[in-house]
């Protein structure tokens, strides 16, 4: 079964109901529509993406998050979205949008063991990351909250005096700015200059 856009965000707005703490609904908000201006500019450059997708990925990439914990998210997103009968290609970005390089290690903070998801590490070792979904991995890394968007710099570094610095802080960095960077090729500008707001949030 297929979502669109207006369907994750009434997803969305039906969780948020049974919130104590919604900060994470507006962050996805704030993902999906960040993407979308991405996705719409990266078309206008004339590389195929589908924008409505992108924006209903990050509607949906922190559903897991529904039972008011962070903890164990992506899993439970996963899970959550198969229940409900979603199609993979929807399920796939609650697996996948914390981590780069198809390394279940690339990640932000403590980065799990391979051997303690072998099923995830698996597969994102595996995953052919679609340029949406890359998207929205660039996205999740410039969105704290609701209608705000950072450079990639200072939501890392807000990141990091969060969650701490690992072993395997520098490598996920290293990702994070080739992943920029290959968004800012395909555009042929500092995607930045999309978010003239931007300014407003260094």
């Amino acid at each position: 079964m297929k979502i669109d856009s207006k369907g994750a965000l009434e997803l969305l707005e039906e969780i948020r109901k049974n919130l104590d703490d919604d900060r994470w609904v507006g962050h996805s908000i704030c993902v999906g529509d960040t993407g979308y201006r991405i996705a719409e500019a990266l078309k206008e450059k004339g590389v195929k993406v589908d924008s409505e997708k992108v924006r209903t990925l990050g509607y949906i990439h922190d559903v897991g998050k529904y039972t008011g914990e962070s903890k164990g998210h992506i899993m439970r997103g996963y899970e959550y979205l198969k229940a409900k009968g979603y199609d993979e290609e929807y399920c796939n970005i609650c697996l996948i949008h914390s981590y780069l390089n198809n390394d279940i290690t690339c990640t932000a903070g403590v980065a799990p063991k391979p051997e303690d998801n072998l099923f995830l590490a698996d597969f994102l070792k595996n995953h052919n990351y679609t340029i949406e979904e890359r998207i929205i991995n660039l996205c999740d890394l410039m969105c704290p909250q609701k209608d705000i968007v950072y450079t990639m710099d200072k939501r890392l570094i807000d990141v990091m005096m969060r969650k701490g610095v690992c072993d395997k802080t520098q490598y996920h960095l290293k990702e994070a700015y080739k992943l920029k960077q290959y968004f800012d090729d395909l555009l042929g500008h500092n995607l930045y200059d999309l978010f003239p707001e931007i300014k407003e949030n260094l």
